[in-house]
Parts: C-alpha cells; structure tokens; sequence
C-alpha cells in the first residue's frame, strides 16, 4: 500500500495520510482529490510513504488531476515561508494553489463559413453576407457582420437557414513571448555602465541579490529591463514585483515599447478563468515575463531566472492579513530556493537593504543622474508658523502664488496629502461629542463626495445628519482638518478654471479606474492633481512641475520605529514626480517644524547623513534591522476576557537570554471590527533563534476560549 501525505490549502499545519489505489501513481508536488471531512476537495502531495497511523483507518486518494504540478522547490518555499511566519502551512499553499472554479468550462469561439445554396428568401442584406464569405474563409460573426453592413441578427438568420454553417474557432494564442531585440533602447553612460555591472554580479557564482539605487527619474527600469532581457535570451522566466498600484498601463507601455508585448498581469483583479490561464501558462513555461503584485511571488514558474522588486522600500510589500510576509524578504528566499537573480530597485532604498549592502549580503549599482541630464526637483520649506495659511485655509501664501505661476506656464502641480476623504474628524461645537465608529476606536472620517462618515478600517458608514447625535443641537457638526477632498475643495475656489482630479484609494472604480486616471494625468488632461501616498508610487507625470505637500509633518510623531524612514522615503519619491520633462521641477513642504531631522536631510539632498542617523539610532535601540521584533496580537469580543488571555500569555513566556517580552499593552487601535486588542512586542538579537522561541511559547500555552484569537507578526511594519 503506498501512502500519500496531502497537504490541503486551508488554515491547517498538517499533511494527512491517505492510501493511493493501485490504479494510478501520484509523486509529491501532484494536485488530487482526497476526501476531506464530509466533502471532496483538491489537495497536493507533499511527501510519499512512511508508516500508516496506528488505530487510524486510511481514505483513499479520490482521483490524481492534471492540473500543474506544484514544483519542488516552490513546496520547499512554502515549508520556509510557513517556519518563518509561524503560518499553518495549508494556509501559506493557499497562496501558491488555488483550486479551480467548479463547473466552469473554457467558452468556444464559434465563427461561420459558407456551407450550402442562397436561402430561398433573399435580402439585400443577407446579399451582402454572402458575398463577403465567399472563399471559403471562416469568419467570427461580428466581423462577418461588421464587413457586411449589418447586425449579427441577419449572419444568425443565414445560419439556421443552412447558408452558413457554425464552426469552432481556434484560441488564440493570449501570451505572446517577448522579443528581446524588439527594441534596443538608447542608454546613457551610466545606464550602460550600471546594465555591464548588473550583468556581472548576476553571473557570479555568489548570485547575491543586487541593490539598484538610482534616483527618481534615472531610468532604473529601463536598466532592469536589460537584466529581463537577457534572463528571457538565457530561455528562463523572470517575475517583476511591483506594488499594485504601480501596476499601470504606463508601465506595461514601456515594457512593450521595449519587448514588442505587454507582460501578463498578475493582481487582485485578475479573477475567474483569466487567473486560470495565466497561472497554467506559467507553470508550462509558456510565459516568460510576469508583472504582479506581491502574491506573484507565488506563482509556480517552471525556470524561474530572475526576480526584479521595483519601488523596493515600499510598505505595500508587507500583507498584514491572513499570512504575515514581506514579500522583498521573501523574494530574497524564492531567488535563493530557485537560483535565481534578484534586483531590488529604489531611488530611497530601505535601511533594511542599506544594512544588508553594508554587510556584504547585497550587492549595489548606482545611479546617480536623472535620465537625459534632468535636474533634480529643487526642494523648499514653507515655515507654517511664518506663513500660516488664512483663517480656513489649508494652502499657505506661497504655496498658492508657486501653482498660480505654474498654471500660467501650462504646467501641472500636485498636493500630496496623505488623508482620504473630506475630513478626519467630526466634532460638535456645542458639546464637543466626536462621531467615533462604533466597532472600533477610530473617528468616522467624512468623505463629502459619499454624503457620508466612513471608518477606514472596517468600512461601517453613517449619514451625515444635521443634528449632534449626542445633544441633538442643530447645524453644529463641523470638520475638523483636511484630507484630499478638501484641499480639492480650496484649490477650486483658487483656480476655478483649472481641470483637477482627486486621486484616492477609497473612490469608487478601485484600481482600474485609478489605473486610468494615472494615464489621463500622464497625458496632461489635468492641470491640478490632489492624491494620497499612492501618487508617489512610480508614476512618470512630464507635465508635472510643481509639487505641493500639504503636511509635511504627518507620520513623523507616531511610535513606529520606521516613522522617520517612511516619511523620508514618502516625501523624496512625491518630490520627485516634478521636474520629469523639459521645466524645472520644484517641491514645497509645508511644514511646522523645519528644524526636524527629516525635513533637513530633504531640504539639503543629504541623504547618506539622515539613513546615517537612523542606523545610528536604530542600532543603539537594538530594533531592525539591527535586532529582531515579533508582534503578538490577542484579539476577542469580550475585553475583560481578552486582557486576562493576554495577561497568561505574557507570563507563560519562557525566560532567554537577549530576549525581552514587553507587555500587554492595549494596542493603538484597541477595537477594530468589535474585537478588543492587547499587544505583546517580543524584542531579541539578530543572531537569536526568534521562531524557536515563539513555537516553544505557543505549543506551552493552551488553546484560548470562546472567541480568543491570538495572531503573529515576525517582523511586524504595522504598530498600531
């Protein structure tokens, strides 16, 4: 009897053993079909043999699939990924297998062809048909009739006359490879000098991960796709990471441009059939390129030869639901497992990769030069305690007078606020009540193009209403600070006669429409743009000239280690969406506190001495990258229940050296969703086995009661 241990993609640690009958074979990586519980489901075989369990009786292993084999060594990534997030492993193959969509068969293409004599009734119309199918062609019917001058409605009529006859099309052909020779791209000195030295330190035998560091607008992605290149040219595949946003029809222009074809995309969005073709065109090898987001790191390549992560800094990479990953740090793992090359790209590279550089971990190309001998954007503070904007206002005096000047030269600016919607915070003047959501500790946030309070966190909405529901006074709900929304609202009232646009992750339309928005700006179809962080992302705007931040200040009082580091990195990438085409790019930081570290280092252009200062300080901390965290969130409806849960947990840690346990601690965000949170933040050395810790602690503890959750985050990004 040979035995088979399945691995199921659901939220369970375990393989289970199952008999395989004598009618086929399976070999570890084959999708089946196993009885599961009182159902049929798929399942991947994981390991083969071994010893049946005592006074267990054994299911069969229902059918064996022909659906992709999971390879090697993606299972071997798998098992890394599911030891290192402390993830049920079901849980992490979920990630790389999704079973396919019961009952859905692929749609035939049906086209007509010419098959019998003229219908005894003829029309003119259907004279026309005719004429145009002779030859013997096969046509789909909407050509057919298009070419005819009539509706489908007549084709469908010589069809069941018998004067036509249907007939199954073939597929056509959806992943066109790329040509690497398509289009040869003119490279500066120093693109041509970093794509030489790329090209090196990927033949090496170390094959360490490479660092490109270019500033905004050198033209890394063009350098990078040299690297694609010559993986494809080697006859291995190659995986762009990029965060979802950056995902445009920009980007997949340029590829094309480059390549002759657009890459296949993989995303959220790509649901149902498509996700199905792409990941079996994968898995066959059939797709060379693939451009995603970070679940593509997933995907089963059959030669996968190089992994390019774009925009590398980006938090966007880290999942803060169901498995709890970073995927540059993962990507790092799969180019190991796979022998493949890594490209980590960045204009503001994160202190984690900087750290790694300075180790001789990573490898490091740089450059230094704006593409075409562009200058830099010249960055400027606006000191809000010398230049208050007036009484309601949001945009300082010189800020205004700088876009009134751009406007007038026909170039565009952009406000960058990173604040959805209208308002933050709602407050009543009479009584000082705060419209709060009732399921968690966070203020409704109005968004006045909805008529609504929105949480952003769990998404519970409430009408605006004109009476405080606390003290019933009328008309006397007012917003309190800015987001987007009404920084749209006093720049119409400014420049009533400028085309603008708000650009916000929570507008109806989600990423396609964002997607389409982003190219309309690209085009120069507005002159005012007003966005949130995703505005920074990648884009190439060259008619953009003029960049507003509205707050500078935001971020950098929050108790996130990370804090000043991302406000850094935020504000350097949105500066450097200025000054991309022939006028001079300018920025403004509208700021409270000039004097601060991080507004120094922009305003200055030293960056090495503002990372310098954050190592220094890090590493004192002893906080990542120069020491390790774990996060342990204890969730429940109940909060007397969950504060004693996490109370237990606490003192059930075991006693190590160079490890502290801090906490619990109500976190934050201490409901959201309606269930209470308490952190506990595990803090060790770089060298400290921290996953041997936390498994030796959770397998000590008993299984919590009722509605009790307790979740991991081995390097957590998210403090609150």
């Amino acid at each position: 009897m040979t035995l088979a241990h399945i691995l199921i993609p659901v939220a369970l640690e375990q393989t289970f053993t199952y008999q395989v009958p004598e009618t086929f074979t399976v070999a570890p990586g084959d999708v089946v079909r196993v009885p599961f519980g009182a159902k049929e489901t798929f399942g991947v075989v994981w390991t083969i043999g071994g010893d049946a369990p005592e006074n267990q009786p054994l299911k069969t292993v229902a059918a064996k699939t022909d659906l992709p084999v999971i390879p090697e060594k993606l299972r071997a990534f798998v098992d890394w990924v599911a030891w290192y997030t402390l993830a049920p492993k079901g849980l992490v193959l979920a990630m790389a297998f999704k079973p396919p969509e019961e009952g859905r068969t692929e749609a035939v293409r049906i086209g007509v062809r010419l098959a019998g004599p003229p219908p005894p009734r003829m029309t003119p119309a259907r004279a026309r048909v005719l004429r145009e199918a002779e030859g013997g062609l096969v046509f789909s019917k909407r050509h057919l009739a298009e070419r005819a001058g009539v509706s489908q409605a007549v084709v469908d009529g010589l069809v069941d006359a018998g004067a036509l006859e249907a007939v199954a099309l073939p597929q056509i052909r959806e992943f066109e490879p790329p040509i690497t020779g398509f289009s040869r791209p003119h490279l500066t000195p120093a693109q041509t000098a970093a794509v030489e030295s790329l090209t090196r330190l990927l033949a090496e035998p170390a094959n360490q991960p490479v660092l490109l560091h270019g500033v905004t607008g050198s033209g890394k992605t063009e350098v990078y796709f040299e690297a694609v290149a010559r993986t494809v040219e080697s006859g291995r595949q190659a995986l762009i990471l990029m965060p979802e946003i950056a995902l445009t029809n920009q980007f997949m222009e340029r590829f094309a441009a480059r390549f002759g074809v657009a890459p296949p995309a993989w995303h959220s969005a790509i649901q149902g059939r498509k996700r199905e073709r792409l990941y079996n065109a994968v898995a066959s090898g059939e797709v060379r390129v693939v451009a995603g987001a970070r679940s593509a790191l997933f995907l089963p390549f059959r030669e996968l030869g190089l992994i390019v992560v774009d925009e590398e800094h980006e938090a966007a990479y880290k999942q803060e639901d169901g498995v709890l990953y970073h995927a540059r740090d993962m990507a790092v793992v799969r180019a190991k497992t796979e022998g493949a090359g890594l490209i980590l790209a960045s204009a503001t590279p994160s202190l984690e990769t900087r750290a790694n550089v300075a180790r001789g971990r990573f490898a490091a190309v740089s450059l230094p030069e704006r593409f075409g001998g562009r200058a830099l954007p010249r960055l400027s503070a606006i000191d809000m305690r010398k230049d208050p904007p007036g009484k309601g206002r949001w945009l300082a005096p010189p800020l205004v007078a700088e876009t009134a000047a751009a406007l007038q030269r026909g170039e565009q600016a952009l406000f960058y606020l990173n604040r959805r919607g209208y308002a933050p915070l709602t407050l009543c003047r009479a009584c000082g009540y705060k419209r709060q959501c009732p399921d968690c500790s966070a203020w409704l946030v109005e968004h006045r193009s909805r008529r609504a309070l929105i949480c952003h966190l769990c998404g519970h909405t409430e009408p605006k209403l004109a009476a405080c529901p606390e003290c019933g006074s009328v008309d006397s709900q007012v917003p309190c600070g800015p987001g987007v929304e009404r920084v749209a609202e006093e720049l119409a009232e400014l420049f009533p006669e400028a085309r603008r646009i708000v650009l916000s992750s929570d507008l109806a339309g989600g990423n396609e429409r964002l997607r389409s928005e982003i190219e309309a700006i690209a085009r120069g179809e507005y002159s005012l743009v007003i966005g949130t962080q995703l505005v920074a992302k990648g884009h190439n705007f060259p008619h953009l000239s003029l960049v507003g931040v509205v707050d500078a200040d935001v971020g950098m009082t929050s108790g996130d280690p990370r804090a000043s580091e991302r406000t850094f990195q935020i504000l350097h990438q949105v500066a450097g969406r200025s000054g991309r085409g022939e006028a001079e790019g300018r920025a403004y930081l509208q700021t409270w506190q000039p004097e601060n570290p991080v507004i120094r280092a922009l305003l200055s252009g030293d960056e090495e001495r503002f990372y310098a200062h954050e190592q220094q300080a890090r590493s004192l901390a002893g906080l990542p990258p120069y020491g390790r965290l774990a996060a342990l969130i204890v969730s429940g409806r109940d909060k007397d229940a969950t504060a004693a849960e996490a109370r237990r947990l606490a003192r059930a840690s075991p006693a190590w050296p160079d490890v502290k346990v801090l906490g619990p601690v109500e976190a934050p965000l201490a409901l959201v969703r309606k269930r209470f949170r308490f952190r506990l933040l595990v803090k060790c050395g770089r060298k400290t086995d921290l996953q041997g810790y936390l498994r030796g602690w959770l397998n000590r503890m008993e299984k919590p009661k009722g509605n009790i959750r307790i979740s991991v985050d081995v390097d957590p990004y998210s403090f609150l």
